[in-house]
């Protein structure tokens, strides 16, 4: 898929992850950046809080939800901000609080996504899109948002077939 690129957050570390909480080396959300990656030889490009969530996932969820009830656009690490050279852009994150982690609306107000195609993927614990469909129509005006993918944490990692097919609808 030529002019591919991957925009995601993700968070390692302690995670609620297939019903219980566990330490994960590489978040839910990256591990399916890099299928999609692997499938479509996309770039990638990590949204990174500036300032680290914390370690203990009841604390880091506090923050989140603090981040949604306050509509806070938390500074990130690097901004991205040209996407030109892309005809595809495939968005992804975990459900917080039945959206987009609030570093992704950060980053992706930044972005002019007029002409652009949006496929959305995102990683979850049962509660799938929640309400970021509708808040990614307005956070990617402009673009065609295609259907998007949903899969549970806990299944990632076998996860490779799924993606593949839905990278090529």
């Amino acid at each position: 898929m030529a002019n591919s690129l991957v925009i995601y957050f993700s968070r390692a570390g302690e995670n609620y992850f297939g019903g219980q909480l566990k330490n994960i080396e590489k978040g839910n959300t990256e591990v399916i950046a890099e299928y999609i990656q692997e499938e479509t030889s996309a770039d990638l490009f990590k949204v990174e809080p500036a300032n680290e969530y914390p370690a203990d996932y009841m604390k880091c969820i506090d923050v989140a939800k603090k981040e949604q009830q306050d509509n806070a656009r938390p500074p990130i690490k690097e901004t991205l901000t040209d996407i030109s050279e892309y005809d595809t852009i495939f968005i992804g994150f975990p459900n917080w609080w039945g959206t987009l982690p609030m570093p992704m609306w950060t980053q992706l107000e930044e972005l002019d996504f007029a002409g652009k195609t949006v496929k959305p993927f995102v990683t979850h614990e049962g509660s799938g899109f929640g309400s970021s469909e509708r808040d990614l129509k307005k956070l990617c005006e402009g673009a065609e948002i295609k259907k998007g993918l949903s899969i549970p944490g806990a299944n990632v990692y076998g996860a490779k077939d799924m993606v593949s097919n839905w990278v090529s609808e």
